[in-house]
Parts: C-alpha cells; structure tokens; sequence
C-alpha cells in the first residue's frame, strides 16, 4: 500500500473513533436524543456508556498509531 491508503484509513478510523468516543457522550449528556448505530455506545446504561465511549476512542488511537508505524515502514527509502 502507498502513503495515501494510509492516511485514508487513519482518517476514517478518527473520525469514527471521534464519532463514537467524545461526540457520543456529548449526546449523552447533554442531549435527548436517542441512541442511534453512530452513537452505539449510548444503548448502554449510564456508567457504562461512558467507558465503552472512551474505549472506543482509545482503540481508534491505538488503530491510528499502529497505521501511523506501517506508513512509516512502508515510505521508508531502503538502504
């Protein structure tokens, strides 16, 4: 894979990751919004509705991160 597969998959995994960590406990809190498949971690009762979000944006950061080093592998000039 090139440079840009990278950066696409590390943008899509932060916008999701995004989506369903901060964004979903902004719903959660201050709106009445029901939840919805892009808010999923608002089905879950109160306590654990907010660990499921901040997992979720952790496992996007660790996915990013592990992109981030394949990229870097990959766009590296040989020796």
């Amino acid at each position: 894979m090139d440079d840009g597969w990278y950066r696409l998959g590390m943008l899509l995994t932060l916008a999701a990751g995004i989506w369903e960590g901060p964004i979903a406990i902004i719903f959660r809190a201050f709106t009445d919004k029901k939840p919805t498949v892009l808010t999923a971690a608002n089905y879950l009762p109160a306590p654990w509705c907010y660990l499921a979000a901040v997992a979720a944006a952790a496992a996007a950061f660790a996915v990013i991160a592990a992109l981030e080093t394949r990229r870097r592998k990959a766009t590296a000039e040989p020796r």
